[in-house]
């Protein structure tokens, strides 16, 4: 494009004219998208790199001063390249990595097959026994209004003790059942 034609692009862009600021882009997504595949990195995909560059493109469209002694096209490639790289930075902080590297849910909570299955029947048929016999008659009151939501002061008041010994009763709970 030229610089004449390239000028009246973006007088018309910026007022407002859609086919101008659709000519700009298609003049420049070439290289956006150029700059962009080398930019990919864990935590930033190709089209996020490429809108990334567009924001850029269009942060020139509305900043670029014609006064100044750069062309369009160098200002215009300056602010996509800072753009992109922006996000590369961005994305190689590691700030969002859990997001980035996640499991999603239907992967990591596979149905428990039948051995599974089994293994925990058996784990809460131990448990239910082990608080059947080891623990007091008071211990699994305290147990079960906690285990409801209950809060140590809620206990104290339903079972007529302290939140002390609420508190003494839940560690012992906690040793008895370890």
């Amino acid at each position: 494009m030229e610089d004449s034609e390239l000028k009246h692009k973006l007088r018309c862009a910026r007022a407002g004219d859609e086919p101008a600021l659709a000519a700009l882009i298609t003049w420049q997504m070439p290289a956006i998208r150029a700059l962009a595949a080398r930019a990919v990195c864990p935590g930033l995909a190709f089209d996020d790199a490429v809108q990334e560059g567009l924001i850029g493109l269009f942060h020139a469209i509305e900043n670029y001063d014609a006064d100044a002694k750069a062309s369009f096209s160098t200002y215009a490639n300056v602010c996509v390249q800072n753009a992109i790289t922006d996000a590369q930075r961005a994305a190689s902080r590691r700030k969002h990595a859990p997001l980035n590297e996640f499991v999603p849910l239907e992967d990591s909570q596979a149905a428990p097959g039948p051995e599974e299955q089994t293994e925990a029947q058996e784990a809460y048929s131990s448990m239910l026994h082990s608080i059947e016999t080891r623990l007091s008659r008071r211990e699994k009151q305290v147990l079960a209004l906690f285990l409801d939501g209950c809060s140590y002061g809620e206990i104290g008041a339903r079972l007529n003790l302290s939140e002390k010994a609420v508190d003494n009763a839940l560690q012992r709970v906690r040793a008895k059942l370890k």
